[in-house]
């Protein structure tokens, strides 16, 4: 998972919306077709027993400057599956109280040899959207008591469909199962040894796939790529 989403909101990504039965939309759901690390995002979590769409900045960690929270020199945009369950990791807590879902178009993967990009690519649900497993956390303003949330993706290890794309992770794509969303959503749920078969690396969906010249102008210069679903 390299760092940018496709936010795009059409059609397909609003249904997905309204399946998932928000209660509040305290942020209208972002619309934007090149979304990258330490950007805000529209994340859906439950706060008080709600359900809400929220948006948050796209870094889990964050230090507070002045009168305003940025993001840490610490890398975690992303959140990696075998530290979920180290105690003081930056997602360890998270995984227990604040887990969300951030709902998406497509996700980018950039694959890279000897520090250098060697191709880029655009991965796309075939119909519909993607539902991405992430974290949230809340920062409190110590100066003002403002708060400001933010949020990473759970990574897994590389997929054998995916490799050719990207040789080290995968985002998790949770399935668009009413039952299991509920279960990840829940603030009282603590025992996570339940989604332990969610972190084994899993394409619940069909995708597509197109190599592109640069991430900001998501230009396509391959054909369509059918990745199927497990």
């Amino acid at each position: 998972m390299c760092g940018r989403f496709n936010a795009t909101f059409d059609s397909g990504v609003k249904k997905l919306y309204t399946s998932l039965n928000i209660n509040k939309v305290l942020d209208k759901p972002m619309d934007k077709r090149f979304v990258k690390a330490a950007d805000t995002v529209s994340i859906v979590r439950v706060i008080n027993d709600s359900r809400v769409v929220q948006n948050a900045t796209w870094w889990l960690l964050l230090d507070q400057h002045e009168t305003s929270f940025k993001p840490s020199k610490y890398t975690s945009f992303n959140t990696r599956f075998d530290k979920l369950n180290t105690p003081r990791s930056a997602g360890y807590q998270a995984y227990r109280q604040s887990r969300c879902i951030i709902v998406v178009k497509g996700f980018g993967e950039t694959e890279f040899q000897n520090k250098k990009a060697v191709h880029y690519y655009d991965i796309q649900a075939e119909s519909g959207g993607i539902i991405l497993g992430g974290l949230a956390k809340d920062w409190v303003n110590k100066q003002t008591g403002e708060v400001t949330t933010s949020c990473s993706v759970i990574t897994l290890a590389p997929h054998e469909k995916l490799k050719h794309i990207h040789s080290k992770a995968m985002p998790l794509m949770l399935p668009q199962d009413n039952s299991l969303i509920n279960s990840w959503l829940d603030t009282n749920n603590t025992n996570v040894d339940n989604f332990n078969h969610l972190l084994i690396s899993h394409i619940p969906q069909n995708l597509i796939a197109h190599q592109i010249d640069k991430p900001k102008t998501y230009n396509q210069i391959s054909k369509p790529e059918l990745i199927k679903a497990d």
